[in-house]
């Protein structure tokens, strides 16, 4: 079968990979469509924390489920994606119920081989019925699930408002189910397109441009002068990281979703007399993709407005350093094999 292989940062090339076999608790599903995530695009770019190379990327999926063994209740045939995120169940994390942040955590296509392949074998416990959605939304079930986890470590209540760092594919996800949780929601970004975006398909009626306007005095303006309570950083731009801090209200809540190499400093006293509460989201559970899933089926959120990208898997060498051009206007890219 054929894999395309990321051999070092900036490089790839097609390789012919060996069938999985069926093995105990393990399925094989046959890929139809693989979305390209900001990890994947920064691990072509060397700059992924946890990343060795080479590296089969790769792990926002959809395909069909051709073999397994364990796995009541599926047939094969049927449309399935899967959690890629691999635990051992029996670490603190595992039996505290947060297997997203497993001390043994395998992320597929980060930490071990992904999907940019015809077939893959994954655990069977991890696969997620289709529920009749289609390809490509179940290829967007895994970065839905990374918006609405980080919406659910945040506590959003009806109401408050929600300052969203960032309006790539994760912080729009961030952006709907804030919205669904009855949020307020307000995006940040520097990158007008995208913000015209968040407010022409996600209706999302408070934008901000940090690069063009007075951040801060918007955001007074907008929650007069109360500031966001809950602040969710979907960047994993240091600057951006840093630079939200002072736009927490007091008692506010500051949840990282995206993730940079480096380490934070900010003010203590600033952020103390806030009492605020700083959190990372890391992944997501199976509850946060049942979530996503029951929320798509209702109509509460259709992520195919993120595609903006289409192409064939034989075409992905040629076109993927592009989709790391600000100027070539991608949301999301999605491959079809």
């Amino acid at each position: 079968m054929k894999t395309l292989v990321c051999t070092t940062p900036g490089e790839f090339e097609y390789q012919e990979g060996v069938m999985p076999e069926l093995t105990p608790g393990q399925a094989i599903i046959k890929i139809n469509r693989i979305g390209i995530c900001g990890t994947d695009l920064h691990a072509f770019e060397g700059t992924q924390p946890f990343f060795s190379y080479p590296r089969i990327l790769g792990h926002e999926l959809g395909g069909e489920l051709v073999d397994f063994d364990d796995a009541p209740g599926f047939t094969k045939g049927e449309a399935v994606t899967f959690i890629p995120y691999f635990n051992d169940g029996t670490c603190i994390a595992c039996r505290s119920g947060k297997p997203n942040c497993c001390t043994n955590i395998k992320v597929f296509g980060v930490h071990i081989d992904g999907g940019m392949a015809q077939y893959v074998s994954v655990p069977s416990y991890s696969l997620i019925h289709g529920e009749g959605l289609s390809a490509d939304e179940l290829a967007l079930v895994e970065p839905l699930a990374i918006g609405a986890h980080g919406v659910r470590r945040a506590g959003v209540q009806p109401g408050e408002f929600v300052l969203v760092v960032g309006a790539g594919p994760i912080g729009l996800g961030i952006m709907e189910f804030a919205r669904i949780a009855g949020a307020q929601v307000i995006a940040m970004d520097i990158n007008q397109n995208r913000l015209d975006f968040c407010k022409d398909k996600l209706k999302v009626h408070h934008t901000i441009n940090a690069a063009t306007h007075d951040a801060d005095a918007m955001l007074r303006q907008i929650t007069n002068n109360d500031y966001p309570t809950v602040v969710i950083d979907a960047t994993g731009s240091l600057k951006a990281i840093t630079n939200a801090f002072q736009y927490m209200a007091h008692g506010a809540r500051y949840v990282l979703v995206g993730l940079q190499k480096g380490e934070i400093s900010f003010s203590h006293p600033e952020f103390h007399k806030r009492e605020a509460t700083l959190m990372s989201s890391r992944n997501a559970t199976r509850a946060d993709f049942e979530h996503v899933i029951a929320s798509m089926k209702k109509g509460l959120v259709d992520p195919t407005n993120y595609i903006t990208h289409r192409v064939k898997f034989d075409e992905v060498k040629d076109n993927f350093a592009s989709w790391l051009d600000p100027k070539n206007g991608v949301i999301k890219a999605m491959v079809e094999l």
